[in-house]
C-alpha cells in the first residue's frame, strides 16, 4: 500500500496495518510498532534520493517525513532501554542469497598498486569549503551497537577484513575524520559486537522488513540501481529528535562490484569504506545532499572507484556537530 491508502492521521491499530508494508519513491517500509518511526535511505548510482520515513505515534495515528530533512530540531533528549516486546527474526534466506556465495569479485592482488588520491569534483564546491547540510530525525543518544552477518561480503573480503572495513567507516563519521582542520567535536560512539547469523532487515527491493534488535551490517541483493541501503528506526520522542533503536545495512554485492582499495586500474568498483561511511552518516542523523555537493560525503551518488566519501567535507562536519 501508499501513504495515500495509510494517510497521515489514520491509526494502525484501527487499520490493522502494523507489519503491512507501504511503499513511497521507489522504496518501502514495514509498519511498525506504536512508539516507533522507521527510515530507508538509498544511495543510488543515478545520485537520485529515494527514502522516507514512516512514524507511528505512541496512540498509533501515521505521520511521514517524505522530503529527507528533520522535523525535530532539539537534541536534547535520551537513550531509552530498547523494550520491544516480541522481536521478529528475520528468515536467513530473506535477502535471497546464498550465505556461502558472493557475487562480488574479488580485489586481483596488486601490492605494489598505490590507492588513488582523494581528488574534489571540480564541478562543485571543495568538500572543505562547501557548509551544506541536511539532517533526519534521528540521533544516537547512547552508543551504536552493530554485528557483521554472515553470506559474502563487498569487495570478497573475508568476516575479518569486511568487520575492519565497516568499522573505519563508522569510524569515520564517530570521530569526524576529515582533512580540512576541523576537530573532532562529536561524542557519538559505536561499540563492535559480534559475527551473527541474522541478516539485515532489508530485502531484495530495498524495503525495511520487521526489525530484529540486531543492527547488521551485511551484503547480498538489492533492486538494480541502488549501490547499499540503510533501515533505520527509532522510539519517537515529540519535539526532540528520535531515540535510534537499530539501523542495518546492505551493500548490493548482486548488481555491483566494491573494492577496499581502488588503484589507477580500478573499473567499475565502489569503494567499500566510502560507501560505509555515507551509510554510517544516515545512522547518525544525517541526510542527503543534492546537486552541486558532489565533494561531500552525504552527497546522493558514491563514485566508482574514488576514496573521497572516507573524508568528511564540511557541511558533513557541521550537520553531525548540529545533533550531537
Amino acid at each position: 500500500m501508499s501513504p495515500t491508502d495509510l494517510p497521515a492521521g489514520a491509526s494502525v491499530i484501527d487499520c490493522g496495518a502494523v507489519g503491512r508494508i507501504v511503499t513511497y519513491d521507489g522504496t518501502g517500509v514495514t509498519v511498525p510498532e506504536p512508539g516507533t518511526a522507521v527510515s530507508v535511505d538509498a544511495l543510488t548510482t543515478s545520485g537520485e534520493t529515494h527514502g522516507f520515513t514512516l512514524e507511528v505515534a505512541a496512540n498509533g495515528k501515521v505521520s511521514y517525513n517524505l522530503t529527507d530533512t528533520a522535523t525535530d530540531s532539539s537534541t536534547a533528549g535520551s537513550d531509552i532501554p530498547d523494550a520491544l516486546s516480541n522481536p521478529v527474526i528475520t528468515a536467513r534466506d530473506l535477502s535471497q542469497e546464498s550465505d556461502g556465495a558472493d557475487a562480488d569479485a574479488a580485489d586481483p592482488s596488486a601490492p605494489e598498486d598505490v590507492e588513488v588520491a582523494d581528488v574534489d569534483a571540480t564541478a562543485s564546491p571543495g568538500a572543505c569549503s562547501d557548509g551544506a547540510y541536511a539532517t533526519a530525525d534521528r540521533k544516537e543518544y547512547g552508543s551504536y551497537e552493530w554485528w557483521i552477518g554472515d553470506g559474502g561480503m563487498p569487495g570478497a573480503l573475508s568476516r575479518t577484513d569486511a568487520m575492519w572495513a565497516f568499522y573505519d567507516a563508522i569510524d569515520n563519521i564517530t570521530d569526524s575524520y576529515n582533512n580540512c582542520g576541523y576537530t573532532d567535536q562529536v561524542p557519538a560512539k559505536h561499540n563492535y559486537r559480534a559475527p551473527t547469523t541474522y541478516e539485515a532487515d532489508i530485502n531484495s527491493t530495498g524495503q525495511c522488513t520487521d526489525r530484529d534488535e540486531l543492527s547488521t551490517w551485511d551484503a547480498g541483493d538489492l533492486k538494480s540501481g541502488v549501490v547499499a541501503s540503510s533501515c533505520s528506526w527509532t522510539w519517537s520522542m515529540p519535539g526532540v529528535k528520535n531515540d535510534l533503536r537499530e539501523a542495518d545495512v546492505r551493500f548490493n554485492t548482486h548488481d555491483y562490484d566494491f573494492t577496499n582499495k581502488p588503484v589507477s586500474g580500478c573499473s567499475n568498483k565502489y569503494d567499500i569504506r566510502s560507501v560505509g561511511t555515507h551509510e554510517a552518516g544516515h545512522i547518525f542523523g544525517l541526510s542527503h545532499v543534492k546537486s552541486g555537493h558532489e565533494n561531500l560525503t552525504m552527497y546522493t551518488n558514491s563514485f566508482t572507484c574514488t576514496t573521497k566519501a572516507r573524508t568528511l567535507g564540511k557541511g558533513d562536519i557541521l550537520a553531525l556537530r548540529s545533533i550531537y
